[in-house]
């Protein structure tokens, strides 16, 4: 059984920044990518980055490119979510969630492990 735990989560102002970090348990981490996706409040759940298993290749969401930074830590089983300039707009339940593959990629379905969430709150 996969686990994922997410935390970093908060209330910000416009322009500041949160780490969000996911801690996963199994040994095989590595192996399989790893997703950030985020719900705000009557919306679906939408892609944010992702990243693959081993070679670390990265895909963003537009509304992410630039301003958040998707990585991994395989000695600590971790995934992060690095977001700066944060806008009102990025709001929202934020989950990780865990492919039983290396791709991921940005489709939801691909993913079958899902955290329990982190609200991530941008005021202005």
């Amino acid at each position: 059984q996969v686990q994922l735990v997410e935390s970093g989560g908060g209330l910000v102002q416009v322009g500041g920044s949160l780490r969000l970090s996911c801690a996963a348990s199994g040994r095989t981490f590595g192996s399989y990518a790893m997703g950030w996706f985020r719900q705000a409040p009557g919306k679906e759940r939408d892609f944010v980055a992702s990243i693959t298993g081993r070679g670390g290749r990265t895909n963003y969401a537009d509304s992410a490119k630039g301003r958040f930074t998707i990585s991994r830590d395989f000695a600590k089983n971790t995934v992060y979510l690095q977001m700066n300039s944060l806008k009102p707009e990025d709001t929202a339940v934020y989950y990780c969630a865990r492919a039983p593959n290396i791709y991921g990629g940005s489709d939801s379905s691909n993913y079958d492990y899902w955290g329990q969430g982190t609200q991530v709150t941008v005021s202005s």
